[in-house]
């Protein structure tokens, strides 16, 4: 059987629906070219995706996040982001792999589509090469991650700041 990203995105975004769900949210799973899109409107707009199934180099494992550049409010938008990043983490285990978010992410076509008033973002979940087994054998963990982000953004948890490691002699 072949990989593909559809197919993960696919199962990992049914988990998330049917998590949220279950704790009483209204959660709409829209495809990437979906007509429902024109407009939307919600409290977040989360896209699902993974990255490249390529080995690239051993750098290449961990998840990106990218909130939608062109926003109303950036600090709702900055508020999505540090909590993907911190509650995905956490559940994961993933590294950020923050320098290669690029600007298909940050100005994904979808976000133009929506209404200018739902924040928006962007998730890779993953490499589907050397992030494989956790994204194809632990969907749950990383659907709880996702899960885990949207209720820190919705419920306006707290966001511990990212320890820095310092260099003691």
């Amino acid at each position: 059987m072949t990989l593909t990203e559809a197919d993960v995105n696919f199962k990992i975004a049914t988990l998330v629906v049917q998590k949220l769900t279950k704790l009483g949210y209204q959660v709409d799973l829209l495809n990437e070219f979906d007509t429902r899109l024109n407009g939307y409107r919600a409290v977040a707009l989360l896209s699902i995706h993974n990255d490249s199934c390529q080995y690239i180099n051993p750098e290449a494992t961990g998840f990106k996040v990218a909130a939608a550049l062109d926003t109303r409010d950036a600090n709702r938008a900055s508020r999505l982001l540090a909590c993907m990043i911190d509650r995905y983490h956490r559940a994961t285990g993933l590294p950020f792999h923050d320098n290669s978010i690029t600007p298909d992410m940050t100005s994904y076509h979808a976000f133009s589509e929506i209404d200018p008033n739902t924040i928006a973002a962007i998730i890779e979940t993953g490499f589907l090469n050397l992030d494989q087994e956790i994204l194809t054998q632990h969907t749950d963990q990383v659907a709880d991650g996702v899960v885990n982000g949207i209720l820190c953004f919705i419920n306006n948890e707290n966001i511990e700041p990212t320890p820095v490691p310092t260099n003691t002699p």
